[in-house]
Order: C-alpha cells, then sequence, then structure tokens
C-alpha cells in the first residue's frame, strides 16, 4: 500500500490563534459557548459532532462520533439507542469522554464527566422534533445487533412505516437522552512549532471550577 508509506511525513503547522488563560474567563461552559459560535460562524461542516468515549465491562475503550443536541444542566446533550452498545456501557460504567475537534480552526476541546439519562419527559419532547424518517430509524434499527444483511433494517422500516402511517410517532421506550455533567473541560488552540496552548479548568466538590495551564 504506496500511500501508506510516507504517513510520517504529513505535518501541519497551526498558526491561526492563541489562547491565554485571561481570555477563557473562569466559566468553562461559556467559554465553550464562545467558541462553539466561533465553529458555527466559521461554517464548519457537522460543527456539533463530538467523539464519545466509553469503556466496557472488560476495561476497554470504545469510541465513536456522535451529535451534541445542547449544553444544559451544566452539561453536554445527546441522544441514542440504550440497548446499544454505548448504552450498556454507560449503564456499567457511567464515566465518559468527548472530544470536539474543528480543524479549521485549529482547536480541540475534551471533555470528561459523568453520563445520566435524561427524563422521559425531556427525551419526548427531542424525539417529537426528529424528522419522520428519523423517528422511524429509530424504531427499525437495533442498534449495535448483529443482522444478516441490510434488508432486516429494510423490512423494519417497513413494517413501521405502515404501523404508524396513520397517526404520530411516539418515541421508542429504549430510546433517548444523555446528559454529560463535566468534571474536567480542557480547551486546545493549536500553535507553531507543537508549542500549543492547553487551558485545563477542573470542578471542585463546592462546584467552582480551578483553571491551569498544561504543557503542550
Amino acid at each position: 500500500m504506496p500511500h501508506l508509506e510516507h504517513i510520517a511525513d504529513i505535518r501541519q503547522d497551526y498558526i491561526l490563534a492563541s489562547l491565554d488563560e485571561g481570555v477563557t474567563g473562569n466559566d468553562p461552559l461559556a467559554f465553550f459557548g464562545k467558541w462553539f459560535g466561533e465553529a458555527v460562524s466559521a461554517s464548519i461542516i457537522e460543527v456539533n459532532a463530538m467523539t464519545l468515549a466509553s469503556v466496557d465491562g472488560r476495561g476497554f475503550p470504545h469510541a465513536r462520533i456522535v451529535l451534541l443536541k445542547g449544553v444544559e444542566h451544566n452539561g453536554f446533550t445527546f441522544f441514542t439507542n440504550y440497548n446499544s452498545a454505548k448504552g450498556e456501557q454507560i449503564a456499567a460504567n457511567n464515566h465518559v469522554s468527548l472530544l470536539f475537534f474543528w480543524k479549521e480552526l485549529e482547536r480541540q476541546v475534551r471533555i470528561e464527566g459523568i453520563a445520566r439519562q435524561l427524563s422521559a419527559t425531556e427525551s419526548d419532547t427531542y424525539f417529537e422534533s426528529r424528522p419522520y424518517g428519523s423517528k422511524l430509524g429509530a424504531w427499525a434499527s437495533p442498534q449495535s445487533q448483529v443482522i444478516a444483511d441490510r434488508e432486516v433494517i429494510n423490512e423494519n422500516y417497513s413494517t413501521y412505516l405502515q404501523q404508524f402511517k396513520e397517526e404520530s410517532i411516539p418515541r421508542p421506550p429504549h430510546w433517548g437522552g444523555y446528559n454529560v455533567r463535566p468534571q474536567s473541560i480542557e480547551f486546545w488552540q493549536g500553535r507553531s512549532s507543537r508549542m500549543h496552548d492547553r487551558i485545563l479548568f477542573t470542578a471542585g466538590a463546592d462546584g467552582h471550577w480551578s483553571k491551569c495551564r498544561l504543557a503542550p
């Protein structure tokens, strides 16, 4: 595979911006909102895409991309199938990590925290806002389960399409939201010569945040 021979030679210098402790303020969620707004203004595709990392019962980590759907309850909200691999892992160990990477701005945000299910009412409210096809998909896909072929979910989709065609689609009981309450939030700004800026916020027992700079 010749195209893999020179991976080590791929380099990108970071020159767009810097990050100072004074700029971040004392509320990392507020500063996240500022950075997120700048990412939206930069027209980044899937700006709310984030890596969610969880750990299974054997201690093996698993990571996948999910979509941020809100910053509320002092945490980060996403939705998924509770019976999926990620749902089962969170049920066994609700310590998770989130990662945003906005390459166009040469920025990362790393979050470590505790994931808890949203209330049924909150999940119902969000589910009602989803497109019709996405609602059907939540019923049709036994997420993370082994299936014989694509036709399995196609047939499931058709079945639920017929079942719900005359009525609104309710939220499946196995589908809903999580809120990740952060215990730490790190803001990373790429800098030239790999001398990056890293500002880490850590939550204290009293609910206040402490802040420090990390070496790159």
